[in-house]
């Protein structure tokens, strides 16, 4: 079962901001789509096929994590709240789809919460890997190691022809989802994201917002992933967003040093405000405070600020998040209620660490 200091907890080891190019991306994600052979696909299955795979999986598990000795909880969504399942969400260590799960749903988390598997999502198996910065290659290789320690007790559902086969057609052959959470401010301030997004998805690649599909990119923060699974190998995929993602961040980089030659005063103005709307602000809403923050960070990166860590903001924003909120209060809250407790959330912390420098 899941400690209640992971969920109470809003720092997670992705937010170390100590991976390559950590001034930019965030994190990296690798997740690997797999079912077991002769059994119906959770879109399909009965409560009873449910249980079973739930049962195969837990099995292997149990079996294979003896010879590993790598510390993991195992938790059924019905053993959860809908706000602890939210919370999880929130930190980006299961999909909004599985917290819905919560008849035959479950997870099994690594203590340093960069390894998950989603048990009876849109799926039988979903491995993800997560890493701080771009670390595309090493977050597959970790999915792979999970990968390889499930199939030795498990038989999947594999076409010679296809690959791996999935409940959706799109993710049908290697079963990878390779994506990358970046921080591009530059490209928003200069009015040239949306050329960006156009670009990147002529590439097979496509740009969603910070909880993926169907979310909105708070904070000037977007999730660039793989459309396509079939027909290219893993390594193939994975070079090819990573090289995209490397022409992005030289494009954030070109899009910053013209904000600082161009109009540096209003831009060092613009970080200031947010950062003294964030201390002082007694109501503030989670767009504002998102928005506030990347304006911090992007201060901290140009040396206009001093004296704040970029992983306390990236904290923050999954603190300020609905769910964490009400967690933390122990109670529902409605959304002004919530608006207060997130800006007395972020004052406090703001000054706790201008305090300890």
């Amino acid at each position: 079962m899941i400690p209640e200091t992971m969920l109470q907890t809003g720092r997670s080891p992705w937010m170390d901001w100590n991976g390559p190019e950590n001034d930019i991306v965030l994190s990296s994600r690798i997740r690997l789509a797999r079912n077991l052979e002769d059994i119906e696909f959770p879109t399909t299955h009965s409560l009873e096929e449910g249980k079973h795979v739930l049962k195969k999986i837990y099995d292997a598990w149990k079996e294979e994590q003896q010879t590993i000795n790598v510390p993991s909880y195992w938790t059924l969504m019905s053993e959860l709240s809908s706000l602890k399942r939210a919370v999880l969400v929130e930190k980006h260590l299961i999909s909004p789809l599985l917290a819905s799960h919560e008849e035959n749903g479950a997870v099994l988390i690594s203590e340093k919460e960069n390894v998950s598997v989603l048990v009876n999502e849109e799926d039988h198996i979903r491995i993800q890997s997560l890493l701080p910065g771009l670390q595309l290659k090493e977050a597959f290789q970790t999915a792979t190691e999970v990968d390889d320690l499930l199939e030795k007790s498990l038989t999947y559902s594999y076409h010679d022809s296809f690959g791996y086969l999935t409940s959706c057609p799109t993710n049908v052959g290697t079963g990878l989802r390779a994506s990358v959470l970046i921080h591009l401010p530059g490209l928003v301030l200069t009015n040239r994201i949306n050329r960006l997004i156009t670009a990147v998805s002529q590439l097979g690649l496509v740009v969603r917002g910070i909880y993926g599909e169907g979310s909105e990119a708070l904070g000037n923060m977007f999730q660039i992933s793989n459309q396509t699974t079939l027909g290219k190998s893993e390594e193939e995929l994975i070079e090819h967003l990573e090289s995209v993602v490397h022409q992005i961040i030289q494009q954030e980089r070109l899009a910053r040093e013209t904000l600082v030659k161009q109009s540096n005063i209003q831009l060092e103005d613009r970080v200031h405000r947010s950062f003294g709307t964030l201390k002082y602000a007694r109501i503030i809403e989670s767009k504002e405070a998102s928005q506030c923050l990347s304006d911090i960070q992007l201060g901290i990166d140009l040396g206009y600020i001093k004296g704040l860590q970029r992983p306390l903001l990236t904290e923050l924003m999954i603190q300020s998040q609905p769910a964490f909120l009400q967690l933390g209060a122990g109670e529902t809250l409605s959304a002004s209620q919530r608006d207060v407790r997130r800006a007395n959330l972020i004052r406090s912390r703001l000054k706790e660490e201008l305090k300890e420098e």
